[in-house]
C-alpha cells in the first residue's frame, strides 16, 4: 500500500498574535524534512526529523565529527523545503541540505556523524527563502529533483528559477 505524504507538520498560529508567551518560535507549519538515502537511491518524507528523530537518526550515537562515523558508512541527507503559497499557487520556498553519516557497523548504538547546529541553520534559510544546495551530490540532486518536480506538478511549475538551476545536473 502507497504511504499518502503531505507537506505539513503544525498548524495554526502558536502566538495567535499577542505579542506574548511563545513569541520568537519558529512556526513549521510550511517545513517539511525530506530524506534521501544515497546507497539506497531513496527519497521519502520523515516529519520526526523536525525533532532529530528520523528513521535514520534513531538508535545512533552522534557526533560532530566526520571521523566518528568511521569509514564505512551509510550517508543521508536532511533536505529541509518551506512551501508558500502566492496568487499563482503554492510553490517551493526554500531548500536546503544537511548532511548526515551512519556507520555500516552492525552494533546496537551505531555511531554518526551529523552537525546539529549546521541542520539548525540551514532549517532557518529554507524557511526564510534560500536555496542551498550547491555542496549536494550530482546525484543525491538528481533523486532530489525527480522527488519534487513530481511530488506535485503545481508545487514545481511556480517555484523559482533558483531552485532548478540548483538542481540541473
Amino acid at each position: 500500500m502507497k504511504q499518502k505524504m503531505h507537506f505539513t507538520i503544525l498548524s495554526n498560529d502558536s502566538t495567535d498574535g499577542d505579542g506574548g508567551y511563545g513569541v520568537g518560535t519558529l512556526d513549521l507549519n510550511n517545513v517539511t524534512p525530506i530524506i534521501i538515502d544515497c546507497e539506497n537511491e531513496h527519497v521519502f518524507i520523515d516529519l520526526e526529523a523536525l525533532h532529530g528523530r528520523s528513521i535514520i537518526e534513531k538508535k545512533v550515537r552522534f557526533s560532530p565529527d566526520l571521523a566518528h562515523a568511521s569509514d564505512n558508512y551509510n550517508r543521508y541527507w536532511i533536505v529541509w523545503v518551506a512551501t508558500q503559497i502566492a496568487q499563482n499557487g503554492p510553490f517551493y520556498a526554500g531548500c536546503t541540505a544537511s548532511e548526515v553519516r551512519v556507520s555500516k557497523e552492525e552494533r546496537r548504538i551505531k555511531l554518526g556523524y551529523k552537525s546539529l547546529p549546521e541542520q539548525v541553520n540551514y532549517l532557518d534559510k529554507a524557511l526564510k527563502g534560500q536555496f542551498i544546495l550547491n555542496h549536494v551530490d550530482i546525484n543525491s540532486k538528481k533523486l532530489l529533483y525527480q522527488f519534487l518536480s513530481g511530488f506535485n506538478e503545481e508545487y514545481w511549475k511556480q517555484s523559482p528559477e533558483e531552485l532548478r538551476q540548483q538542481l540541473s545536473i
